[in-house]
């Protein structure tokens, strides 16, 4: 049995993957630690994990960050992406390696597995190897290794072959790193070296591919080419959807009839303004011969208008595993899950999302061919209804998405996951040295 540590900044869809993790490894009998927010207590220990509360610092309520910080409203791409990198995620990190580092000073840890928004991990992995157990990154949205083949994570910007490829990524990373997230990076830096004394050791985007291994949760298929990987990267495939024995709606069985489904979906956070993408797909739908299937993010019925178009079904949830098989096209703003999920069942995607990681997922779905981009986060109903009609009628979107799904159906996420655990593990140098502290 091995003991390890999860870290989880205080996110809905972060803390839901991570502790999809926590199940697996206790289920396989190891211990684990799972260390968040407060607000997700009972859910830690009902997988059984102990639960570890972050400090007060750095419990930043990110479910409601608008609601914490009114000046983050509005705010998109790379600007929202430098508010949430230095507010939400840098600032938090010190107290978040405290945390971390009182763990360690009471008890064997065997790994730190962290996911790559939780800079507290950054500091951790700057620390020597005697001083630490081996840090695994867990890749629950894109990749965020550096390469020279790639743009900066988090401008959406997709690959550009050769070497004026080469040269323009080149040229971004410079205005990236200098510039448009210049401020953060310095804040990162002094951050490192109060803590550790030493600074970060590059970008801080980038930081998750320096650690000891980075496991990600999709598969080569919808991930970036990159010439210079690190071999520390390892491709496991989705996170295994979730069988559910949630109840069915009374409409269920309509889904079984002749016309083509479509499923509109804002997730389970970025659904407080149905205007910006449901409303909008379910009026552009509304005249087509499609069934059209909105699901709310546990939200009331009534958020929704009452007098919705005759092909429209609503629910709060609907379990993924039976609900992807019976659809078409998903429209979404970009969860990376959801988008993981439909392309696992080989489901084309249309999708706007342009905050957060968003961005770079809509910008994987329309790279891979696997749907179109509407590079928004308000599309107008027309560019919705556009985006799907056009999906349904050329097979290439399909193609593409069945593509991606046959490689992530043959993937084994937790077969790879034990595998780079006991290899990181049973090499690591300081092993027994951090026991013995």
């Amino acid at each position: 049995m091995s003991s390890y540590l999860l870290t989880c900044t205080p996110a809905h869809g972060h803390v839901l993957s991570l502790l999809q993790v926590a199940r697996h490894l206790v289920d396989a009998g190891h211990e684990v630690g799972f260390l968040t927010s407060a607000r997700y207590a009972d859910r830690v220990l009902a997988s059984g994990a102990r639960f570890l509360p972050l400090p007060p610092e750095a419990d930043v309520d990110l479910d409601d960050a608008d609601g914490a910080f009114p000046e983050r409203a509005g705010l998109t791409g790379p600007a929202a992406l430098r508010f949430d990198m230095s507010t939400l995620f840098v600032r938090p990190g010190a107290a978040q390696l405290a945390a971390v580092r009182a763990e360690l000073a009471s008890r064997r840890i065997d790994a730190v597995l962290t996911e790559p928004l939780f800079v507290g991990g950054a500091l951790l992995q700057l620390l020597p190897a005697a001083e630490r157990p081996p840090v695994i990154a867990l890749g629950i949205f894109p990749l965020g290794a550096r390469s020279v083949d790639t743009a900066p994570f988090g401008l959406g910007v997709t690959p550009m072959r050769g070497p004026l490829g080469r040269l323009r990524n080149a040229a971004l990373r410079l205005v990236a790193e200098r510039a448009i997230f210049g401020g953060v990076q310095r804040e990162a830096d002094d951050m490192a070296r109060q803590t550790v004394g030493r600074d970060l050791g590059g970008f801080v985007l980038d930081w998750a591919g320096r650690t000891d291994a980075y496991v990600q949760f999709t598969v080569p298929e919808f991930e970036y080419p990159r010439g210079d990987l690190p071999d520390t990267v390892h491709f496991a495939g989705p996170l295994p959807t979730t069988a559910s024995d949630a109840p069915l709606p009374d409409w269920w069985d309509d889904l079984d009839g002749d016309r083509p489904v479509v499923h509109v979906t804002q997730g389970t956070i970025a659904n407080s303004d149905f205007t910006q993408l449901v409303l909008p797909a379910v009026h552009g739908l509304a005249p087509s011969d499609l069934l059209v299937v909105v699901t709310t993010g546990g939200r009331p019925r009534n958020s929704l208008p009452a007098d919705l178009p005759e092909n429209v079904r609503v629910a709060e949830y609907l379990p993924y595993d039976r609900l992807l098989p019976k659809i078409d096209v998903l429209v979404t703003n970009g969860g990376y899950g959801g988008v993981q999920q439909a392309l696992a069942h080989g489901v084309p995607i249309v999708v706007a999302g342009q905050t957060e990681d968003k961005v770079e997922v809509s910008a994987r779905v329309g790279w891979s061919g696997a749907g179109v981009n509407l590079r928004t986060n308000t599309p107008a109903s027309a560019q919705i209804a556009a985006a799907v009609h056009r999906v349904l009628a050329q097979p290439s979107f399909r193609v593409a998405a069945e593509r991606i799904g046959t490689s992530m159906r043959s993937a084994d996420a937790w077969s790879t996951l034990d595998g780079v655990l006991d290899r990181v593990t049973r090499s690591w140098p300081a092993r027994e040295t951090v026991a013995e502290g």
